[in-house]
């Protein structure tokens, strides 16, 4: 009888339109190891792992169901993968192509330098639009499109049982991984059956007025597709969720603008992935090396942004927010990301970490692609210094998201309630049950607006940007801006203040 196939699960944790898993045929062994070096990076957390068990949970159940359990280590990759080569006499792996952070790229480097050792075939399947070794944007997102439209790779029908006994039922716990204790009351479910009802759900009826409340904190948390964790680990793909969204009828009001623009952002995500598969290095250096030791570490400052009690009431609401539940709507990120790096002017590496680990969703080549973009460090990209008053006037009208996530302002009228330094009884609870703003607004806004533009007059700015545009600028419009506007950004005129669109 021939050795079975290792197929090798890592942020693809579905059985649906999975490449790999078609390809390795009905003699597979799936495998997950979990890796305890990984955990202990600083950007990730016991609600990530929480999330990942429940899909392994899912994963296995799926995959039992087909004949053939999900068969899960606990060591490294390298010494897992030869133990069960070794007892299968197995000769080839096949896993998907992954962008994820620098651990994970180090640990690909080091499996493929095994195999090629041990004479053991291992093959990477793109699961996505992301292309490993691209010359040129040129093309590129004809090419993704074109990957979109290919169809769903087909499922197997059985496997065969291969390995099922002994297998241990239990994962182990936060603790066991050596993680800190993070509460997330309302962090979403981790299963594929949840992925599939959030979809459904979105599609549904959630998606109605999708293009203007997702802006808001308080209606993006419903009109938002909320699929973002599940495409990060993979329990659903792009190609699932977009032909679900082509097959939903559109004869509704509004219906084929809303989902246009959810048509957009699922190329965006492609789109920004393909940023650090180009230049790993994006998670550790600015990209326009003219940003390098600009801003400061400064704890003081990180721990209240990080810990949502800066004194600006609207800021806090939203990092309370995204501590409870692992999610944020786009812009309320961005405004986060724009807060700590013009404001408190704070390194990105820093902040970049703490929003990470926080994100259920985490997905390097999104993450750190946006936190070098909203911390104005590409130099390819308008920069944005968003008012953050003015965010949640804009946002939050009412105050009810403050008043939520930031109780101790209860005794502050609403007028100042945004501004609640402004009000009478000022006081009685701001440095009391309330901090008091740990910079002066203005003054910090100013300083960054002089810093960062006075940076693109220096010499050689420019033509350090061109190249950037050239490598990373999409070619598409409506995507991000055409190569040749991103060749010109460091020459472009300052914006409004108070602008809030985004250079997606």
């Amino acid at each position: 009888m021939s050795a079975p196939v290792l197929l090798w699960f890592k942020r693809d944790l579905r059985i649906t339109d999975h490449p790999a898993l078609a390809m390795a045929g009905p003699r597979v062994l799936p495998l997950y190891v979990i890796e305890p070096e990984y955990w202990a990076l600083p950007d990730t957390s016991a609600r990530q792992w929480a999330f990942t068990a429940e899909a392994l949970g899912s994963l296995r159940a799926d995959l039992a169901a087909l004949g053939q359990p999900l068969v899960i280590r606990k060591g490294d990759a390298v010494a897992e993968l030869a133990r069960l080569c070794k007892r299968f006499s197995i000769t080839r792996i096949l896993s998907h192509e992954e962008t994820g952070n620098a651990w994970t790229y180090a640990r690909d480097k080091r499996v493929a330098a095994w195999a090629r050792g041990a004479g053991v075939a291992w093959q990477e399947v793109p699961q996505c639009a992301v292309v490993r070794r691209l010359r040129s944007r040129d093309g590129w997102q004809g090419a993704r499109n074109a990957f979109i439209r290919q169809g769903l790779a087909q499922m197997p029908d059985a496997l065969e049982p291969i390995y099922t006994a002994n297998l241990p039922d239990r994962l182990p716990d936060a603790r066991a991984l050596g993680l800190t204790p993070d509460a997330c009351a309302h962090r979403q479910t981790g299963t594929h059956k949840a992925a599939r009802a959030t979809l459904d759900s979105f599609l549904a009826t959630r998606a109605e007025g999708y293009r203007t409340k997702m802006s808001s904190p308080l209606t993006g948390e419903r009109a938002c597709s909320r699929l973002s964790p599940y495409l990060a680990l993979g329990l659903v793909s792009v190609r699932e969720v977009d032909l679900a969204r082509q097959s939903t009828p559109i004869d509704r009001p509004g219906w084929k603008a809303n989902m246009t623009s959810f048509a957009k952002r699922l190329a965006w995500r492609d789109h920004f992935i393909q940023k650090l598969e180009d230049e790993p290095e994006l998670e550790h250096r600015c990209l326009h090396p003219a940003h390098e030791g600009l801003r400061v570490s400064d704890s003081a400052r990180l721990h209240a942004w990080a810990e949502g009690q800066t004194g600006v009431p609207f800021v806090d609401a939203c990092m309370r927010y995204l501590m409870a539940t692992g999610w944020l709507n786009f812009r309320m990120r961005a405004m986060l990301m724009s807060f700590a790096s013009y404001h408190l002017w704070l390194d990105w590496r820093d902040t970049g970490t703490v929003l990470a680990r926080y994100f259920t969703d985490y997905e390097p080549g999104i993450h750190w692609s946006q936190v070098q973009m909203q911390s104005g460090t590409t130099g390819i990209n308008t920069l944005r210094i968003y008012n953050p008053v003015k965010q949640g006037y804009d946002q939050d009208p009412d105050g009810r998201f403050i008043r939520a996530w930031v109780p101790e302002l209860a005794g502050i009228a609403a007028p100042h309630l945004h501004e609640p330094w402004t009000a009478p009884n000022a006081g009685v609870v701001l440095g009391k049950r309330y901090p008091e703003p740990v910079i002066d607004l203005a003054q910090a806004a100013k300083h960054a607006r002089d810093v960062m533009w006075g940076l693109r007059k220096d010499a050689g700015f420019g033509s350090a940007a061109r190249a950037i545009a050239v490598k990373h600028a999409s070619r598409a419009r409506g995507t991000d801006r055409s190569s040749a506007g991103a060749k010109r950004a460091a020459l472009r005129k300052r914006p409004d203040p108070a602008q809030l669109s985004f250079d997606l």
